[in-house]
């Protein structure tokens, strides 16, 4: 019993599996809308961008979340603007923008000498970085966005599903993409110091597939999805201790189990479910008919 209480008398592991489970709460919400928008190499290359800003405010000792912040907002507006042009399509602008971004983070961090350690951490996570005011910022912003899921949950699940039918019946598409854009932005930059660059895609995903497969509700897959997030994110912290190993890798491998016991489990009805998110299939009619009332 002590081996197994041991961790929690340590106050970075107590913070940092703190944030690991709010992490993996918000990425299981917010990645409901990305998955289900097909938005998920826009989760992996905004993550990818943000990184950039994290390396130029360690190198020029700035905030780090209002550093990266900015930084990943402006890769956004870029990569919106090269997409409005029509020359390139949006994944290819994608590509270009958030890879030098993430080239010239790697570059800043090589030029100025930052430790090879500091620059695993930032990839894959790290629960020894972790403070108290990374606690509070977390469980800030995923209060801040769970409320304003809750707030906003008719407009989001009409926009996720029929955006052109919601345009036409005065649901303002543009605004409320661009509110999605912003939450996934901040739920990237306040989950990288656990979770890590290269891994956040991942719990943006994993959770809300294995949802999909358990049910055919919006409703059930958004809260499910987060408690499933929030389970991998204190399990994985958990074993990331006594394995010691990255808590990103072992946080998204956690997630990977889950997905094969649920994938075991549902056989081929949780596969058709899961497949069903690439167009949105036939999923969810009802409570898509009740968001347009």
């Amino acid at each position: 019993m002590h081996t197994l209480l041991e961790p929690f008398s340590y106050g970075f592991f107590r913070h940092g599996i703190l944030v690991a489970t709010l992490a993996g709460a918000l990425c299981g919400l917010v990645g409901v809308y990305v998955v289900l928008r097909g938005m998920s190499y826009i989760g992996h290359g905004l993550s990818h961008a943000i990184f950039g800003g994290a390396a130029a405010s360690a190198v020029i000792n700035f905030n780090f979340y209002i550093g990266a912040g900015l930084w990943g907002l402006a890769s956004a507006l870029m990569i919106g603007r090269v997409t409005r042009r029509r020359i390139i399509g949006s994944d290819a602008a994608i590509g270009v923008i958030t890879t030098a971004s993430f080239a010239l983070g790697l570059v800043l961090f090589g030029f100025f000498g930052v430790a090879h350690k500091s620059v695993d951490a930032v990839h894959y996570g790290s629960i020894q970085g972790v403070s108290v005011a990374d606690v509070w910022v977390v469980a800030a912003v995923t209060a801040a966005i769970a409320a304003t899921v809750f707030l906003r949950y008719r407009a989001l699940l009409f926009v996720t599903f029929d955006p052109e039918v919601a345009d036409v019946s005065g649901v303002n598409v543009a605004r409320t993409d661009a509110l999605l854009m912003l939450m996934l932005a901040v739920s990237i930059l306040v989950t990288m110091k656990v979770i890590g660059v290269v891994l956040i895609a991942a719990m943006l995903v994993i959770p809300p597939v294995i949802a999909r497969m358990l049910t055919n509700s919006f409703s059930r897959m958004l809260w499910l999805s987060v408690v499933i997030g929030a389970v991998s994110g204190f399990a994985g912290m958990y074993l990331s201790y006594h394995l010691d190993v990255s808590s990103g890798a072992t946080i998204v491998l956690v997630g990977g189990t889950l997905f094969g016991i649920v994938f075991a489990a549902t056989g081929p009805r949780g596969l058709r479910r899961a497949a069903g998110l690439e167009g949105h299939g036939p999923a969810l009619p009802v409570e898509v008919e009740t968001a347009r009332l």
